[in-house]
């Protein structure tokens, strides 16, 4: 494991955990009523449009899963990059770890822990929502494989959260964030299977399969609604290989940045 101590690592994410018990209310706004409010205004009120003459599961359910993993991302993304960069540059605390027994990949580990928390939070509370709306009549969660869905938000945090760390491991200004938003994530939540089939455009899906979000989004359509198979292995084999390739990345970059 890179040499990680865990004692070490459990200190960083208990420091967040002791910031975020105090910002909470705040921090939560952004990051799950974003994709909520997509899901009622897009999957409640244009679905009951578009059902006029659409076949098979309600849009609500097909809108949901997607939705959630868009949680899961937004929730890993935000933490490991603006709050990430500014410890490290401005705050200065990445500094202060180094001055205790805590090694580079200890903190990268820790952040990276708290950044699947923060993940696991909002996606969790995404899918309470879920139950609720299938306890109404929304067929959204309608497999047994539906009980493992923590796991996947878990994993699409892991996965968001590495590529939040490469990011801001190798950007030295705050303002190319604006970039990262606006030219990877955005473009993800549009065209990765949230809210339509991908193969509505010309090879949509190849270009789409080569994407994290199209893989979590996938993976949680599938586990809540069914089938699950052999491309739902896929997508988790594929998630997990990209955050394995990520970690040493990471660690590698950011002991470059912070070990002089």
């Amino acid at each position: 494991m890179l040499g990680i101590d865990l004692r070490m690592a459990h200190a960083v994410w208990m420091r967040n955990v002791t910031v975020y018990r105090r910002t909470w209310v705040l921090n939560i706004l952004p990051n799950f009523f974003e994709p909520l409010l997509f899901l009622v205004g897009m999957g409640i009120g244009l679905g009951a449009y578009l059902e006029q003459g659409m076949r098979g599961p309600a849009y609500v359910a097909f809108l949901g899963p997607g939705l959630m993993a868009a949680a899961a991302m937004n929730g890993a993304s935000f933490e490991t990059t603006y709050n990430m960069f500014v410890r490290m540059n401005f705050a200065r605390i990445y500094d202060a770890y180094l001055g205790t027994p805590a090694a580079v990949q200890d903190i990268a580990f820790g952040e990276l822990c708290w950044a699947v928390t923060r993940a696991l939070i909002y996606g969790v509370a995404f899918l309470l929502v879920l139950v609720g709306l299938t306890l109404a009549g929304y067929p959204v969660l309608t497999s047994p494989w539906a009980a493992s869905l923590p796991f996947a938000i878990a994993l699409t945090g892991l996965s968001f959260a590495l590529i939040g760390q490469a990011f801001t491991s190798v950007i030295r200004a705050i303002d190319l964030y604006g970039y990262y938003f606006t030219l990877f994530l955005t473009p993800l939540f549009l065209f990765s299977g949230i809210f339509f089939p991908v193969d509505r455009f010309p090879y949509g899906e190849i270009a789409a399969w080569c994407t994290p979000l199209y893989h979590a989004v996938r993976m949680m359509r599938d586990l809540s609604q069914g089938p699950v198979g052999m491309r739902t292995v896929v997508s988790i084999v594929w998630l997990i290989a990209l955050s394995a390739a990520l970690f040493p990345f990471v660690v590698r970059r950011m002991r470059g940045r912070m070990v002089h």
